[in-house]
């Protein structure tokens, strides 16, 4: 897979979570978490939401390959989710059934963005 076709799919991915946070972020909740949302719960998720929009848009690479910056970016996100979803299921607090799934994604999106992230980065 290419970093350009990577990154591009990440950030797809983001935007698309961003845009379900704004919408329905109590359903992002309870089919992630298996927790529903207070009302700054859902304020919370909503700006969540902004952030993981612009991301993914930030990301979106329109040029011939993706910019480093952009590769970092993902690869940061993607790792520490990997790892915080991953805390949230191990702990026992949350247990919905797509929280391990989820995990597993950020975790295969982290080491495929590892190399292109900091593979390159004496080149540039």
């Amino acid at each position: 897979m290419t970093t350009k076709l990577l990154t591009t799919v990440s950030a797809a991915i983001e935007a698309a979570t961003g845009i379900a946070l704004i919408a329905v972020p109590e359903l992002v909740a309870r089919l992630l978490l298996g927790a529903g949302l207070s009302d700054s719960g859902v304020a919370v998720a909503r700006v969540g939401g902004f952030a993981l929009l612009s991301l993914g848009l930030a990301c979106w690479s329109t040029a011939d390959s993706a910019t480093l910056s952009a590769v970092r970016a993902l690869f940061a996100y993607n790792l520490l989710a990997a790892f915080y979803l991953g805390y949230l299921r191990v702990s026992g607090e949350f247990v919905a059934f797509l929280i391990w799934p989820a995990c597993a994604l950020h975790a295969v999106l982290a080491l495929l963005f590892a190399r292109p992230a900091y593979g390159r980065a004496s080149a540039t």
